[in-house]
């Protein structure tokens, strides 16, 4: 499944590290079990592209309080509960990322200086937005692929939090958009909600065309 050959990184790459915030990591509102334990490889990526002129951009869920996702925003709902509806589904969540508040933030342990953009998400309180970008609808873009465009970016590396949602998303419309899509596996981790989402979600990148790579393939 990994690709075996070593990879050198150049000014055409862009590592994309999704949603590294506090609310998905252990100790947060919607924690994803041993997400902490990524950071340090995440910094390992960003050193590698920073040395070798690659670009590095952020994601950050960036949500109103009153969006639609949360539980607390229905009648007798609760988090984890299964829900569809235009722009919100398959499950909703507890209230996390709210703009401005902690559970928004990067961890402090991220190496953000290093980072090039910040791509925030999920600002319709009426859409949820797992990919970086755009919402789930398909009718608002974020900047990222404009941003992409602009720096010639050829190929797309993906990691963080959590697998199964953003980071699919992310790399499924990667993909969509004309860009050659990497997913670092060591370097994120799921949430697995429902049962099996994890292992369904990487069954379909890898039919989609997105190749899977670890840290180790880095140069």
């Amino acid at each position: 499944m990994v690709l075996k050959n070593k990879i050198k990184i150049n000014r055409n790459d862009a590592l994309l590290v999704v949603d590294m915030q506090y609310d998905f990591i252990p100790g947060g509102a919607l924690p994803v079990k041993d997400g902490d334990k990524i950071i340090d490889l995440i910094n390992q990526l960003i050193k590698t592209f920073k040395l070798n002129q690659g670009i590095i951009i952020f994601s950050q869920d960036w949500h109103p309080s009153n969006h639609l996702s949360f539980a607390s925003n229905h009648l007798n709902k609760n988090p984890g509960d299964e829900f569809q509806s235009k722009g919100i589904g398959p499950v909703l969540w507890p209230d996390h990322c709210i703009q401005g508040t902690k559970g928004a933030s990067f961890h402090k342990n991220l190496k953000i200086e290093y980072v090039d953009k910040i791509i925030q998400k999920g600002l319709d309180p009426n859409t949820d937005s797992y990919s970086a970008f755009r919402d789930q609808l398909k009718d608002k873009e974020t900047e990222l692929r404009v941003f992409l465009n602009e720096k010639n970016i050829k190929r797309l590396f993906i990691c963080g939090l959590a697998l199964d949602y953003c980071c699919y998303y992310t790399a499924i419309d990667g993909l969509e958009f004309g860009f050659d899509v990497y997913f670092i596996i060591d370097a994120s981790k799921g949430v697995d909600i429902p049962k099996g989402n994890i292992s369904d979600k990487l069954k379909k990148m890898k039919e989609s065309g997105v190749k899977f790579v670890n840290n180790q393939n880095f140069l």
